[in-house]
């Protein structure tokens, strides 16, 4: 694995994962958020297609997120794996709900220096909106993409429950076998994977 790609829907806790992957791989970690907002008012930057294809174009990395429409394809062309969090609605629903609510009752400074603020909470693009109107439609793209030749031979590792991606990051026996990451354990189960300048706001 050395070029990875971790995703799933907004509040899966792909930050997380992707994170403590490439910690433990050796591999250059990529925060899509940090990238995609620019300034304030979740202001995009002009170059994210672009930052998001170099990165892309690299050798070894690990990205929390597939990237824009614009590059997408090759972000999976290019990759040789495929860490995907299908994690339950149910499952992701209380975890965006508890990171949101945190956000904003402590005002924390994320991307760009931007802020989850009470009044977005009403915006179609608000995490937990997204998180639960974008949840089936997301899982079918990642499914679809998952079995579509293009693609081979990327290895696809699909975890369903919070407790099978902490198996699998410590190299337990699960549905796919782990990376050998020796003693050092990451419980992804009970680390909150919300804290500030993690996740973003839906699109990735």
């Amino acid at each position: 694995m050395e070029r990875v790609l971790v995703l799933g829907i907004t509040g899966a806790g792909k930050s997380t994962l992707a994170r403590a992957l490439g910690r433990r791989l050796g591999l250059p970690f990529h925060e899509l958020d940090a990238l995609h907002f620019a300034g304030p008012g979740w202001q995009v930057s002009a170059t994210f297609a672009e930052d998001t294809a170099r990165i892309a174009a690299g050798e070894r990395w690990v990205l929390d997120g597939q990237g824009p429409e614009a590059v997408r394809d090759l972000m999976w062309e290019r990759a040789d794996a495929v860490v995907w969090l299908d994690f339950p609605r149910r499952v992701v629903m209380r975890r965006v709900l508890r990171r949101s609510l945190r956000r904003s009752l402590l005002r924390e400074r994320l991307f760009g220096g931007n802020r989850e603020r009470w009044r977005e909470w009403l915006r179609g693009d608000h995490p937990v909106w997204w998180a639960w109107s974008r949840h089936a439609e997301r899982r079918a793209e990642i499914g679809r993409r998952a079995t579509d030749p293009r693609f081979a031979p990327v290895r696809v590792v699909r975890l369903r429950s919070p407790r099978e991606a902490e198996a699998w990051l410590n190299g337990r026996t699960g549905p796919h076998p782990g990376p050998r990451l020796g003693q050092d354990r990451v419980d992804v189960a009970a680390v909150d994977p919300y804290g500030p300048a993690r996740g973003g706001r839906g699109q990735r």
